[in-house]
């Protein structure tokens, strides 16, 4: 398995949206996706950074992408309906969506933990996740194969100390996908699955 290379053009004609694309895995996933042919939508809240992955695309020559900025955090029901919308028109479809944006804010002990930072934690790691999944789900059943696919961490499995509302919207986020895999094998060409980079 570790020799597998896959084809150059294993994704081509995919149209693909990573959350959390301007920077860390989310922009090593999009490039990865792009360079193997994949349209990657680059959604992030610095339009800055995710310019720099669309040139970084480009460079690869990978299919023309697309960028949407969007603050999860602040993110509205109405903003993640305007965000299909525009995908419906644009593409028609969507076959692939990463969940990768992530909010952590570094250790603290519960007693200590601001309410307000948590609720943003939340927000951003595991209401978002399930905010787009759900406005996408209709363009996601456009596709003949499409993925959804959670990003993990192992904290959330282990009630780590310290790890506060970051592990509990893992935690959380581990658990909607795992509904949404049992809720959607039957019926739909959507696969749901989550992968954990630090293991």
């Amino acid at each position: 398995m570790k020799d597998y290379q896959p084809a150059a053009d294993l994704l081509k004609d995919r149209v693909i949206l990573v959350t959390g694309a301007g920077d860390g895995l989310g922009r090593t996933a999009a490039r990865q996706l792009g360079a193997h042919g994949a349209t990657i939508i680059l959604l992030g809240r610095t339009i800055r950074k995710l310019e720099q992955v669309y040139d970084e695309l480009e460079q690869v020559s990978a299919p023309q992408p697309a960028i949407y900025p969007m603050n999860l955090e602040g993110a509205t029901p109405k903003d993640y309906a305007d965000l299909a919308q525009v995908l419906e028109t644009e593409f028609g479809r969507l076959d692939g969506l990463l969940h990768n944006a992530a909010l952590f804010q570094g250790l603290t002990p519960i007693a200590n933990y601001d309410i307000e930072l948590w609720y943003r934690v939340l927000q951003v790691n595991l209401n978002a996740p399930f905010l787009l999944t759900q406005a996408l789900l209709g363009l996601l059943n456009r596709s003949t194969d499409a993925s959804v696919l959670f990003t993990a961490d192992q904290v959330s499995e282990k009630g780590q100390a310290y790890w506060g509302a970051y592990a509990v919207a893992k935690g959380g986020a581990q658990t909607l996908m795992k509904m949404l895999a049992n809720e959607l094998e039957t019926n739909t060409p959507i696969r749901v699955n989550s992968i954990d980079p630090g293991r």
